[in-house]
């Protein structure tokens, strides 16, 4: 009996239009295997549906929290964007991210009923700087000594998580606190102001947006971004050009750092109000995600960010509601993410049927 085998083959020209309606066929592939996987759970699926794409919307309350979990992911990814178009591979935003929240907690826990809300800046700036000095690891390494930038960052997300573990467990672990690992609860005059009463969005939402105005601008009307993404596409090209590879890579790693430490910032100072074991939300690895559903592009973050922080809301709430575990919320943000690789592949290449003999059929 003949044999037969499956290839891609590229595409001679992909479709423009699928590349960007891709995310959203993503997205619906996502919500079928979804279907499935509730009813391989014993959950009725319209059910565990309602948890993660309507509940999270149905009230002012509610797209409030959507907000909130979006601020910290879109302010990340925006980093991110920066540096994977500039073909510099940071997968360690989780870390940046929490060592801009030890800085910014660090300057909070300084406070005192006499302080004054002047503070807000110094404690935000802090959380800037603590990214920047963490992705700089990265940097430096990868600069002076052609260390992998992924393994590199990747492996710096557990020592700041160590060191975070040390700082709310030793020096400056609260005495009153029954023996948890945190710090005290911050003064109230630290904390991140907010946009509304009766709600937790803070102005870190409008910073993520005005970082969303700074980013477009940067990519695509300044002849930095430009020497940025002409790295990223074309190395040789950037060379002959003039443009520095060892600019572009500082520039994005300090950018993407920056970034995620103000997200840091914005949670010890925010919604958290204090440092704990807990501020590891998984906020820098779900960005990566954000990042490439939104096609790298600012605009595009916006709406996959929101996405991303609806199945945070719907993981939660089919944990509390369907008594199902948590990292339901890591199975559909895996899901998602496959499911626009799978669909990115088909867009660039198309499946060949061949013969052993190698004759096509």
């Amino acid at each position: 009996m003949p044999k037969f085998s499956l290839k891609l083959e590229a595409r001679p020209q992909p479709s423009q239009v699928w590349s960007y309606a891709s995310p959203l066929l993503a997205l619906l592939v996502t919500v079928l295997i979804g279907i499935v996987l509730f009813l391989a759970l014993g959950k009725e699926p319209l059910k565990g549906l309602e948890m993660f794409f309507w509940l999270p919307i149905k009230s002012g309350y509610a797209l409030g929290e959507l907000l909130v979990k979006a601020t910290p992911l879109l302010l990340i990814a925006l980093g991110l964007a920066v540096c994977f178009r500039s073909n510099v591979w940071n997968i360690g935003a989780e870390g940046q991210y929490i060592i801009g929240g030890i800085f910014a907690g660090g300057v909070a826990l300084l406070a005192d009923k006499t302080t004054g809300g002047w503070i807000v800046l110094p404690i935000l700036l802090a959380g800037v700087l603590g990214g920047v000095v963490w992705a700089s690891l990265t940097a430096l390494l990868r600069d002076k000594f052609n260390a992998n930038e992924i393994l590199v960052s990747l492996m710096l997300v557990y020592v700041a998580v160590q060191i975070l573990s040390y700082m709310v467990g030793g020096p400056w672990k609260d005495p009153q606190g029954f023996n948890f690992p945190q710090t005290q609860t911050f003064e109230a005059v630290t904390r991140i102001p907010r946009l509304f009463s009766g709600s937790r969005v803070s102005i870190g939402a409008l910073m993520a947006l005005v970082g969303v105005a700074a980013v477009w601008v940067f990519l695509f009307r300044t002849r930095a971004g430009f020497a940025q993404q002409v790295g990223g596409l074309a190395p040789a090209a950037a060379r002959y050009a003039g443009f520095s590879s060892r600019k572009a890579l500082w520039t994005a790693l300090l950018i993407s750092g920056g970034a995620a430490g103000l997200a840091g910032a914005l949670e010890v100072a925010g919604p958290i109000g204090q440092l704990t074991t807990y501020v590891p939300a998984g906020y820098g690895f779900a960005a990566i995600i954000v990042a490439f559903v939104g096609r790298l592009h600012p605009v595009g973050m916006v709406f996959s960010a929101l996405l991303m922080s609806m199945f945070y809301i719907g993981g939660e709430m089919a944990q509390s509601r369907l008594g199902l575990t948590k990292s339901l919320t890591g199975v559909f943000q895996g899901l998602l993410l496959f499911s626009l690789l799978a669909c990115d592949t088909l867009i660039n290449y198309k499946l060949k049927i061949t013969r052993t003999s190698g004759r096509q059929i």
